[in-house]
């Protein structure tokens, strides 16, 4: 996994494909808004029934995860003062977790299809974000 890291804090992740690892892996630090993991099982797993607490939590960014089902997506990357820091190219299978900063996209094939996932509730495009 890489880590795309200004002034110590962790702007994103990228997980390649290849990377996910046998069993269950989960690539976010405890302390971050939108938690990812990876499962990776043989046959007959059995992953035991269990409920989520009701747990008061308090969020301050949203946060992203982009799964690349199909294609291939640039993302840049900027820090928390807008600044641009790095390009990361996702391709099939890849994951990008977008932590903080900021973030844009291009599609680099046609056809691409990304599963965007992020924390919620949403509170409308005009308070959850602004344009670099």
């Amino acid at each position: 996994m890489k880590e795309i890291v200004k002034d110590g804090i962790i702007l994103a992740k990228h997980i390649q494909a290849s990377e996910w690892e046998q069993g269950l892996k989960f690539y976010s630090n405890d302390d971050e808004f939108i938690q990812v993991g990876t499962w990776n099982y043989d046959a007959n797993k059995e992953l035991l029934a269990h409920t989520h607490n009701e747990v008061e939590r308090k969020v301050y960014w949203t946060q992203e995860v982009l799964y690349i089902k199909q294609g291939s997506i640039s993302a840049k990357i900027y820090d928390i003062n807008d600044n641009f820091i790095e390009e990361l190219i996702a391709k099939d299978g890849d994951v990008l977790i977008l932590l903080r900063g900021g973030h844009g996209y291009t599609i680099l094939e046609d056809n691409t299809q990304v599963l965007e996932i992020k924390n919620g509730p949403y509170v409308g495009a005009d308070n959850d974000r602004r344009r670099l």
